[in-house]
Order: structure tokens, then C-alpha cells, then sequence
């Protein structure tokens, strides 16, 4: 950089700088949502060290920081999604077909916790539990319920599901066989990310070595009879809702990825036939370049990972295609209309930041799942963000800023370091049982929440822009009781009607293979359609596999 241009910016920088800690107005730290410093000016100093060919390089191509697509949003939109699932199948069916007709173009299943934790309805753990943080899925008849008018060869279906993720879409690959759709033609996600689970949500089932198997035996699976699924959806999302920072998100959710890389591998794939199905989940949180430049960064980071670690030679296992969920942590339970505003930023940040597909979350959700109402106006929100902002005309219409290449550059050192820390502890399977995940998470949630009850950080209508009215009540959703009787009797109907020899048959069969090293997946989908239920499976992989158990890091 010519001197006298870098002596200029020096200077002005220290200018800009003393007039602020003049200035009495705002007392106030200028750091991101994750405590990181951001300078009061950026300048071409900030990138003189960046290759524009190397580190940027065009929209579509490698390295993709500038998005995954040449024309991006000019030739798809993004697919618009709402995270659904409350009470029974028949009251989710309902909600979908409102949604889809409201102008939704994906279904993205939400599951009651008694189906993520591959306990049917009448276990006694699943007392009143039953569809209250979604819908509660038992059997191939409540995945018919569920998808009833639907043509599952012509939508893709996003399902959040974990420890049973392998049951749970052998019963709905099931349900689309019996529809007529051929699994060739079935297209969506299962997140199936158990290593986040260990990190951060903590709705896991087996120990962490056999959770990987059946990860393993599901990518072979799909890869080889379901070409159009995505097999894993990589979630950073869930890491980011229990306290991290952004860079804590970005930096353990592609090392989970190459984990997930790694097992494959070791399975005996070919990484160019199932890289190419392996998505992201990210978090939008409120800093709005700071989420901006994650995911920028992100896709960076894994496309020179594939190529260059890995050795990766299909371009499009160098991709990462990633969904967007906005930050559900953000939303507060005081004057909740706000969240409306703050859901309109973080959805604009994932556009901004080149995601392929986006939820918005409703303003009622801190308090329950949303009203109809509500859902509908999040879907708006995507909608204006869509057609009338103008921020799809251009593809990266940051990119070359001093600040964001700055951020997002940095941001990359930064995992990098952690990617360092975590194979010096042995990998992700040896960090979560040394439990440094829940430490650094730990300690970034306490570093925030520090920083809040002190007021370094306003949250508005909470430590900050206080109203007489803030305990105003919204219209919630309730979930009656009622459903939980109805699909217990439901159940109770299903074990008296179905062929109870055929289905110990297959439960038998099913356990034989997993106690060797055949495929689990062919034998689930048998079990499925014979009526065996999602808990009955779960209970031959536990009789196998055991359960998995945390220890205690504090």
C-alpha cells in the first residue's frame, strides 16, 4: 500500500476514534453479539492481504464465498420453510396445507420430544409430553396422517430429528412407497447430526460410536437408492441456541462435518458420491454482518477442506448448500411484537449471506408454538425480503466491502484455531468426552449473559426501553389434552390390528443386523411398513447398542 495513503488511514482511523471517547452520548461496547471488537473504521489496509481470485473469486465458484450459485436468487429462490409440528398428524397435515396454500414451498417437520427420544406415546416417559413441542409421529399410519394430500414426489420435507433419525425416515420413505413415489424421486433432509446433540441439545439415544454407524449405514443407503436426499444436515443452529459465540457455531459445526466426512470415508464410500448430499443448518443471529460474514467464511472453509484435505474432485461435494433458521435464543418473552423486527433482520442477514433455504420464526414462539396468525406473518416476512427489498437483483452485494472481507477473513482464522485445539484433544468424538465443547460454550454464554444484566449489551423491552404494558399477553397455542389420549388409543388400535407375529419377525431380523455389519436401513423400512412402531425399534438398537449417559463437565 503506498505510505502516504496508509499514514492517511492511520490517522484518520485515530481521529474517528478520539472523537468518540469524547463523545458522552453512548455509553455503550462497539463489539459484536459475540463480543468480538469491531474497529470504528475499516479501509483497503484491512484487505490488502486478500486475493481476490483465491479468497473471493466469482459467485459459483470455488472457492464459493460468494455463494454456491453464478446467478443465485435471479435463477431460484430461496426455499421458504416454517418449522411445523404440534399435537396430532391430522392438526399438522392441517397446518401444512394452510401454509403451502399461504405460499410456502417446503415442509419442515417439528417432532414432540417423546419422538425424539424414540419413545412411543404410551411409554410412560412420554406423559404429558405428547404434541406439545410438535407433532407425535408412533407409525407408518400417523406418517400417512401427516402427509395426507401432499405428493411427497413433488415437495421436499425438512424433518429435525436426531437420535431415531434413521427410524423416523424409514417411516416416512416408507409411507412415500406405499403413496406410489419411488425413493429415487424423494427429495429433503434429515438432520441426523448426533454429534451436535453431544454438544449442544442433548437429544441423544446411543453412545456416540454406534450413532455414527447408523449415520454411516443411512449415507450408503441414500446414496445408492435416495440420490436426492440430503443425508445429514450439519447444524450449527443448535450450538449457537445453547450460548456459543458465532465463531464457536462456524468452527464446531464444520468440524462435526468432517467427522461425518471421515466416518464415510472410513465406511468404504466414495466421498464424491456422498459429499455432494451432506447440507448445513446455520443459525441467523442478530449481529447483522457478524452472521453475514459466518456464513461467507463457512463456505470457504469447507469447499478448501473437500478439495484440499480430502481430495475431492466433483465440484459439487466442494458445495455448502445450507438452510437458515433465525435466532429462536432472540426472541423475548416482553413486548414479543418486536421479535417480528428482529426476525426481519436475521432473515435478511441469511439472504445477504447466500442460504438456500430459510425459516423464520414466528413472534409468539419464546412463549409456544406459533398461532396460525403468527406463522403466516413470518412466512410474510420472508416474502417482502423476497420481492420487494430488491436484495435478490445482485449476487453478494457485500462483497469487496472493507469491513465484511475484514470479518470474514478473520472469522475464518479464528475457527481455524479451533479446528487445531479439537485435533490436538484427539477429534470431536474425544473433545465431547472431554467435555470441551460444553465448556467453551459454557463460558461464552456466561461471558454474554454477564454482559446483558450489566447493560453492556441492551436488549430492547428487557434491560432497556421499558413499558408499563410489557406484560401484555399475545394469543398462544394450546395443546389439549386430549390428543395425548387420542394417539395413545391410536397406538392401542395399531398393536391390535397389525400382524404382531410378522412385525417380532422383523424387529428380530432387525436386531441381527445390528449386532453385525449389514445395513440397518433395508430393515427398518420393513419393519415400518409392517406397523412396527419408532419406539420398537428404538428398543433393538438400545438392547445393542445401550444408552448413552453424560458425565459431568462442571
Amino acid at each position: 500500500m503506498n505510505p502516504k495513503l496508509k499514514a492517511a488511514l492511520k490517522e484518520k482511523r485515530k481521529e474517528y476514534l478520539d472523537k468518540t471517547k469524547k463523545s458522552p452520548q453512548l455509553d455503550m461496547d462497539f463489539t459484536t453479539v459475540s463480543s468480538e471488537p469491531v474497529d470504528i473504521l475499516y479501509t483497503p489496509e484491512d484487505v490488502e492481504d486478500i486475493d481476490y481470485m483465491a479468497d473471493i473469486g466469482f459467485p459459483g465458484e470455488y472457492p464459493y464465498t460468494r455463494g454456491v450459485h453464478p446467478n443465485m436468487y435471479r435463477g431460484k429462490m430461496w426455499t421458504m420453510r416454517l418449522f411445523s409440528g404440534f399435537g396430532s398428524a391430522k392438526d399438522t397435515n392441517e397446518r401444512y396445507h394452510y401454509l403451502l396454500k399461504g405460499g410456502q414451498t417446503g415442509l419442515s417437520v417439528a417432532f414432540d420430544l417423546p419422538t425424539l427420544y424414540g419413545v412411543d406415546s404410551d411409554n410412560p416417559r412420554a406423559v404429558g409430553e405428547v404434541g406439545k413441542c410438535g407433532v407425535a409421529i408412533d407409525s407408518i399410519r400417523d406418517m400417512e396422517t401427516l402427509f395426507r394430500g401432499i405428493d411427497l414426489g413433488k415437495i421436499t420435507v425438512s424433518m429435525t430429528i436426531n437420535g431415531p433419525a434413521v427410524i423416523v425416515f424409514a417411516l416416512f420413505a416408507a409411507n412415500a412407497q406405499n403413496q406410489g413415489v419411488p425413493l429415487e424421486k424423494l427429495g429433503g433432509t434429515t438432520q441426523n447430526d448426533i454429534l451436535k446433540e453431544y454438544i449442544a441439545q442433548k437429544s441423544f439415544i446411543f453412545p456416540p460410536e454406534p450413532s455414527m454407524r447408523l449415520i454411516a449405514d443411512k449415507m450408503e443407503f441414500c446414496t445408492k437408492n435416495v440420490p436426492l436426499w440430503n443425508t445429514i444436515s450439519i447444524s450449527g443452529y443448535h450450538i449457537r441456541e445453547a450460548g456459543s459465540t458465532a465463531v464457536q457455531e462456524l468452527a464446531f459445526t464444520l468440524a462435526d462435518g468432517f467427522a461425518y466426512v471421515e466416518a464415510g470415508i472410513e465406511a468404504g464410500l466414495d466421498i464424491d458420491e456422498f459429499a455432494p448430499r451432506l447440507s448445513f443448518f446455520f443459525n441467523s443471529h442478530l449481529d447483522f454482518f457478524e452472521e453475514i460474514c459466518k456464513f461467507r467464511a463457512a463456505r470457504r472453509i469447507w469447499a478448501r477442506r473437500m478439495r484440499e484435505k480430502y481430495g475431492a474432485k466433483n465440484a459439487r461435494s466442494w458445495l455448502m448448500r445450507f438452510h437458515t433458521q433465525t435466532a429462536g435464543c432472540s426472541l423475548t418473552a416482553q413486548q414479543p411484537e418486536n421479535n417480528i423486527v428482529r426476525t426481519a433482520y436475521q432473515g435478511l442477514a441469511a439472504v445477504l449471506g447466500g442460504t438456500q433455504s430459510l425459516h423464520t420464526n414466528s413472534m409468539d414462539e419464546t412463549l409456544a408454538l406459533p398461532t396460525a396468525k403468527a406463522a403466516r406473518i413470518a412466512l410474510r416476512t420472508q416474502q417482502i425480503i423476497a420481492y420487494e427489498t430488491g436484495v435478490i437483483n445482485t449476487v453478494d452485494p457485500l462483497a469487496g466491502s472493507y469491513f465484511v472481507e475484514a470479518q470474514t477473513k478473520k472469522m475464518e482464522e479464528q475457527a481455524e484455531e479451533y479446528f487445531r485445539q479439537i485435533d490436538e484433544l484427539g477429534g470431536v468424538i474425544k473433545a465431547i468426552e472431554a467435555g470441551f465443547f460444553a465448556r467453551e460454550i459454557g463460558r461464552a454464554a456466561y461471558e454474554y449473559q454477564k454482559a446483558v444484566e450489566r447493560e453492556r449489551k441492551v436488549i430492547v423491552g428487557v434491560n432497556d426501553f421499558l413499558e408499563g404494558n410489557d406484560d401484555d399477553e399475545i394469543p398462544t397455542l394450546y395443546i389439549d389434552e386430549k390428543v395425548e389420549r387420542d394417539q395413545v388409543a391410536e397406538l392401542k388400535r395399531l398393536r391390535e390390528e397389525r400382524d404382531n407375529g410378522a412385525v417380532s419377525q422383523k424387529l428380530e431380523t432387525l436386531r441381527k443386523a445390528a449386532e453385525g455389519t449389514e445395513n440397518v436401513l433395508p430393515h427398518l423400512l420393513d419393519c415400518a411398513k409392517a406397523g412396527a412402531t419408532k419406539g420398537e425399534m428404538t428398543d433393538v438398537f438400545k438392547g445393542v447398542f445401550g444408552e448413552y449417559r453424560e458425565p459431568a463437565y462442571f
